[in-house]
């Protein structure tokens, strides 16, 4: 059994009623952190923010890994939607990368489709069901994501967003229980009135044993230890990190000509390639590592500059979802 096989517990599970939330509700495909020091749990599935008045503070700031909104999907059904954790997390992967999601049910047996890690980047026509196994074809190339339902039924749950307005600059001495980074990406759902704020979020906590992050908000700018962050960066390695079939395919190059970081973008930036072409200085090169198809991405080397200040280790943490490619 696969990781992503693995049923919930009751506590990983929340029916949650928009009406009760008039301060809005908020629903995120949640990762791992693309840079964790700290020992809180990892971090998987539908990450909610639900207030029940406007400014108020959040009543639900937790990631759950299923959730129930009672939302009809037509006239036969128990009027319940439900939101799957991954079909969240392959909608933040389809969403960083730019790509829509439709709806797509099988032809056969009418099961709702996900299109997952390598299909989640690349629209096509044919499909293979997870409910019954056979092959069909849609009437048009998408990415199927059961979650593109919600867009159907709450037209006006989507709203504009805005770059963050405020910067961030810490050191990991002053937050001894650890610091955890992640990568802004378009909510699933959105109904507050204000817009969604992009950049970097960060949790930096005062001590290992708190439950509370001490920093916990949404930076357009993030320096540590003098390290100022990318932002598309850290946004589109979260997204790598939960794409199974790129396992071991990313690493951070640098330009032999003018030893610039390399940063695939665009297709390249999902797609594991020999040839690269410099940003800075127009010259071609190959990567000198094991493997000759990757991806490069200079995060990771910031993270290794990150990690001799920490306060403590650097965790590696991966979602074990099963890889689905060509």
């Amino acid at each position: 059994m696969g990781a992503d096989d693995i049923e919930p517990s009751p506590d990983e599970k929340l029916d949650l009623v928009l009406g009760d939330f008039d301060g809005g509700v908020a629903l995120w495909g949640s990762v791992p952190a693309v840079y964790d020091t700290t020992k809180q749990p990892m971090d998987r599935g539908i990450h909610v923010h639900a207030r029940r008045a406007q400014q108020d503070a959040k009543d639900i700031d937790r990631t759950y890994r299923k959730l129930r909104l009672p939302l009809a999907l037509d006239l036969l059904s128990d009027g319940w939607l439900e939101v799957d954790e991954i079909d969240s997390i392959n909608y933040m992967v389809s969403s960083v990368f730019g790509f829509e999601t439709i709806v797509v049910n099988c032809a056969l047996c009418g099961f709702p489709h996900l299109d997952r890690d390598w299909f989640a980047v690349h629209p096509h026509r044919k499909h293979q069901c997870h409910g019954c196994g056979r092959h069909f074809s849609d009437s048009t190339a998408g990415i199927g994501n059961p979650l593109a339902r919600l867009r159907e039924l709450l037209p006006m749950a989507r709203r504009s967003s805005l770059i963050a307005p405020r910067t961030l600059s810490i050191s990991q001495k002053d937050y001894p229980g650890g610091v955890q980074i992640w990568g802004s990406n378009p909510a699933i759902l959105w109904t507050p009135t204000q817009p969604e704020e992009t950049g970097i979020h960060v949790h930096a906590f005062a001590a290992l044993n708190d439950h509370l992050p001490e920093v916990d908000d949404t930076y357009a700018q993030v320096t540590i230890d003098g390290i100022t962050l990318d932002a598309t960066q850290v946004r589109t390695l979260m997204a790598q990190s939960a794409m199974p079939h790129l396992t071991g395919r990313i690493v951070c190059l640098s330009c032999p000509a003018c030893r610039s970081a390399h940063f695939d973008v665009g297709e390249l930036a999902f797609t594991p390639h020999t040839d690269h072409l410099c940003h800075t200085c127009g010259q071609g090169f190959r990567s000198k590592s094991r493997a000759k198809n990757v991806i490069s991405n200079p995060f990771l080397a910031t993270k290794e500059a990150l990690a001799r200040t920490a306060a403590n280790p650097v965790r590696n943490d991966v979602l074990g979802l099963r890889p689905e490619t060509l």
